[in-house]
């Protein structure tokens, strides 16, 4: 399946709707991998593992960079990084495949050239 037709969602803890984020380029990898952790007592002949927990790491959006409006996501975002306000978040793949998740964010903007494009990441720290 193409990533084209996701969507991303945000909502503060003052608003009970969902707002999409124009100008989505990029989506991350999201999931877990456990740590494998070592739990042989004396008896085993062999090493015994048990899968742990995991963690996600941050997960980062990247985003085509505008900041012309007063609801450009450049804008309305860097408000909350500010804040350090914790958002929802939810993505919706073209197939309605959906995850939701709670964050805190940090934007960086891209560096461009000539012929080049200019960016911003989304760094969520989940929560």
């Amino acid at each position: 399946m193409l990533a084209n037709g996701a969507k991303l969602e945000f909502k503060s803890k003052t608003v009970s709707t969902y707002t999409k984020l124009k100008g989505l380029k990029e989506l991350p990898e999201i999931g877990v991998e456990p740590e494998k952790v070592e739990n042989s007592d004396l008896d085993d002949t062999q090493k015994v593992y048990e899968m742990g927990i995991g963690d996600p790491g941050d997960i980062t959006y990247k985003f085509k960079y505008d900041n012309t409006e007063t609801d450009s996501p450049y804008r309305v975002l860097r408000k909350y990084e500010e804040s350090g306000e914790k958002l929802s978040f939810k993505e919706t793949l073209k197939d309605g495949t959906t995850t939701e998740f709670n964050g805190q964010i940090s934007l960086k903007r891209t560096g461009g050239g000539v012929n080049g494009v200019i960016e911003f990441d989304m760094n969520i720290a989940l929560s």
